[in-house]
């Protein structure tokens, strides 16, 4: 079976979880600049999730541009991808809500922890069926970004419970270090 159902299918609940995150930015009472200063944590919040499902979506694009053909096991760690993705909108509500307090920035992480344990599986998953000669296990040999996320993703957990902005700090160097484009898998597609 070919890969193109499961990326329709993972492109609509990547929409969908990035609509139900703006909609939880409400639009102020007042209409002063001043108004605007308690949506300031929601909205940081806000622009660090989309980050973060820009990035799964970016990289789940490109591996599916190298992954030929897909089985049982492919789609059901894609499906618990989704669900990981899924959770998204709660911690980031609930920590701009509450304004980066220890648990909600604690659970943010968890949550963006077990993202990448799900998406690494999925990762495993489709380079076994596509095999090890295949262009997507010799584009990600070095895993270099795949080793430091969640190793900074339990540092800000642990940081969350003592220093809350501290485990931000983290969550974002991540963000960052996948922003830097990731041109491992267009290489070898050339």
């Amino acid at each position: 079976m070919n890969s193109g159902r499961l990326e329709a299918f993972s492109d609509g609940v990547l929409a969908i979880i990035i609509t139900i995150m703006v909609l939880e930015l409400k639009v102020p009472e007042g209409s002063s600049i001043e108004d605007l200063k308690p949506l300031v944590p929601k909205f940081f919040s806000y622009v660090l999730s989309f980050i973060y499902v820009g990035i799964y979506w970016n990289n789940h694009h490109h591996m599916f541009q190298a992954t030929e053909k897909v089985n049982g096991r492919i789609l059901w760690s894609n499906l618990s991808l989704l669900f990981t993705l899924s959770l998204i909108p709660f911690p980031t509500a609930w920590m701009g809500e509450n304004h980066f307090e220890t648990n909600p920035v604690a659970l943010y992480g968890i949550n963006l922890f077990c993202c990448a344990i799900t998406y690494t599986i999925l990762e495993k998953f489709c380079i076994q069926i596509q095999g090890k000669d295949s262009k997507l296990h010799l584009a990600l040999r070095n895993k270099t970004k795949e080793i430091l996320s969640p190793v900074f993703y339990t540092l800000g957990i642990i940081s969350a419970f003592f220093y809350p902005l501290l485990g931000m700090v983290f969550y974002t160097i991540v963000a960052v270090i996948w922003l830097i484009p990731d041109t491992r898998i267009e290489k070898q597609l050339k």
